[in-house]
């Protein structure tokens, strides 16, 4: 990922890093180089539901060929493995019921600022909350305001009981208002979720104070995205710690949203949609040492071998990526010592019948040095470049929850060119000039703006499969995140019709994007005086003249988007991925399947 301010690399780096590999030549071995992948067969998994479900380790199978012995053969630095961890295997259900008659665990009340206003009798107004705090004889009201709990946003408070069908009553914040959005229900379920993991609750019912402020054509959204929440704020990623907590939490039913078939069908979508966020997620947290592009490759491969009714893979090594003349690709990827792996998912319906043919390409690197423009400094954020594959975690992660979705009509291509940027005497060099596989020329002004080079080849390479429409993510660019701070994607397109269709997809997500220009008059910082252009322009509009590189490599027939997620890629709060992309990727590819 290019940096804010990127950092030219000093002389005495370079001078350094000749003089340590003429003296340990050993350091240049290579490992095996992996081939193509065979796909074969598997059981799927269910993340949820009575059977158990057990996380496998990165890399865990072997039976990819040589791809899986290059990955497996050696052990990982630090012979570090992923442990296999229980994921929460909770079953949702809609009920009809008054609250009151609910037995379980919790009971968990919505509540916003305005339920909890009392009239001159010093009792709530609201209708659920009055009738609740009566059958407690007034311990509500009590509590709420010894607490200090005035419904804020992320606020809850606990009660413990005895003599009632439930153990506890949590009342959780919503703001000064019902929730009107996806994003809003989500954080409704991650309030409960960590209410439940404190308690080691194995049973909770969520009603909302005021079901009234849900509007009846959300209702079923509301209850998904509650759902999806509280799936995503159980998960914690514990397969590098020695100990891992155990999820308690098996049943959650909603009151007052809803119940029968539509609704069940919703939740076993979320389902579907959460098991692929959790493993864009586990993507992203892998360490570099343990996630290399063979890994990236054999996880990738597990979804054609586990869902190979709807999907094949085709993993090229070095020498075919040769023979398609990815010169601008192959460039970043051969300083390191784990060799590159390019990665094609093609997902095809049941039955045939495609109508539309998209393309999701995603930026695969899994560890980024900077290159002989090593990143050093404040900010820099060298060790967290793990999460530079970000944008392959998504495509990832939405090519897992499609497989068990199983959209009509559609055909999707997710192609990731996984490497490293590393430093070595066999990498790329400040002035060297690129080849990519259409032609153009580029010279290298920046190895620390290598992503977009990788993209490059897997751009044409999209394109080269016949698709309608292409959409590429990418840890791109700092100036992104200066521009839109750590929330927000930024999304550049010429399409109008492909951001329009986006936008819809975030509203239905809650994930936040943000379209940005792409001013065609900044192209002049990305002129070449040698090669047809320049990797990286000025400081200025750093993330324009990205996306506008990314643009010399698109079939001016084929719709494309490109999404700079450097922000919003990682927690910094929790240290963790966020999964980000994966449920607009999905909602996006649903909607196409629709109109198709």
């Amino acid at each position: 990922m290019a940096s804010a301010a990127s950092t030219s690399a000093s002389a005495a780096v370079a001078v350094a890093s000749r003089l340590l590999l003429r003296r340990a030549p050993h350091l240049l071995r290579r490992l095996p180089r992996a081939r193509p992948a065979a796909s074969s067969s598997h059981p799927s998994s269910s993340w949820f539901g009575a059977a158990a479900a057990l996380r496998r380790p990165l890399g865990h199978r072997a039976r990819m060929g040589h791809t899986s012995a290059a990955a497996s053969a050696v052990p990982a630095l630090g012979l570090t493995k992923a442990n296999a961890v229980e994921l929460p295997q909770v079953a949702f259900t809609g009920k009809d019921i008054e609250f009151s008659d609910w037995k379980g665990d919790i009971l968990a009340v919505a509540v916003t600022e305005k339920d909890l206003y009392k009239g001159s009798d010093s009792k709530f107004e609201n209708a659920v909350l009055k009738k609740l705090d009566a059958q407690l004889s007034g311990l509500l009201s009590e509590a709420s305001a010894e607490e200090d709990f005035t419904g804020k946003a992320g606020q809850s408070v606990v009660l413990r009981l005895s003599g009632q069908g439930f153990k506890r009553v949590a009342l959780v914040g919503l703001g000064q208002s019902a929730p009107s959005t996806a994003a809003a229900c989500r954080g409704i379920g991650e309030s409960v979720a960590s209410v439940a993991k404190s308690a080691q609750a194995s049973s909770v019912a969520i009603v909302l104070a005021s079901p009234a402020g849900i509007q009846e054509g959300f209702k079923l959204n509301a209850a998904a995205a509650i759902a999806s929440g509280t799936v995503l704020g159980l998960h914690e990623d514990s397969r590098f710690k020695a100990e891992s907590k155990k999820v308690h939490l098996k049943q959650v039913d909603l009151i007052g949203l809803g119940s029968g078939s539509e609704l069940d069908q919703k939740l076993k979508y979320v389902n579907d949609l959460s098991s692929g966020v959790i493993f864009g997620k586990e993507l992203v947290n892998a360490p570099a040492n343990v996630l290399t592009p063979a890994v990236l490759a054999e996880e990738a491969s597990k979804i054609a071998s586990e869902y190979s009714d709807v999907f094949t893979a085709t993993i090229l090594d070095v020498e075919k990526c040769q023979e398609l003349k990815m010169g601008s690709y192959l460039g970043v990827a051969a300083a390191s010592a784990n060799p590159p792996h390019f990665i094609h998912l093609c997902y095809k319906p049941v039955g045939g019948n495609v109508k539309r043919k998209l393309a999701i390409v995603g930026k695969g690197l899994t560890f980024d040095s900077g290159g002989y423009n090593i990143k050093t400094g404040p900010g820099c954020s060298i060790e967290l470049m793990k999460f530079d594959m970000g944008g392959s975690a998504a495509v990832f992660g939405a090519a897992k929850a499609l497989a068990q979705i199983k959209p009509p009509g559609v055909e999707v291509h997710f192609i990731v060119a996984a490497c490293e940027n590393m430093i070595s005497g066999t990498g790329m060099r400040p002035g060297d000039i690129l080849t990519a596989s259409n032609g153009k020329t580029i010279e290298v002004n920046n190895t620390d703006a290598e992503g977009r080079l990788t993209l490059a080849d897997a751009l044409v390479y999209a394109c080269n499969q016949g698709v309608d429409k292409i959409i590429d993510l990418a840890t791109l660019t700092g100036a992104c995140v200066v521009a839109l701070g750590p929330s927000i994607a930024g999304i550049f397109t010429p399409s109008d019709e492909l951001a329009q269709e986006v936008t819809a997809a975030s509203e239905l997500s809650g994930e936040k994007f943000w379209r940005l220009p792409m001013e065609e008059s900044y192209w002049e910082q990305m002129k070449s005086g040698v090669a047809d252009m320049v990797n990286t322009g000025g400081r200025q509009g750093g993330s324009i003249t990205a996306a506008l590189f990314l643009k010399q490599f698109v079939d001016e027939k084929v719709q494309w988007m490109h999404i700079d997620m450097a922000g919003p890629v990682w927690n910094d709060k929790k240290r963790a991925a966020t999964g980000f992309g994966v449920s607009t990727l999905v909602e996006w590819v649903l909607k196409n399947s629709s109109s198709s």
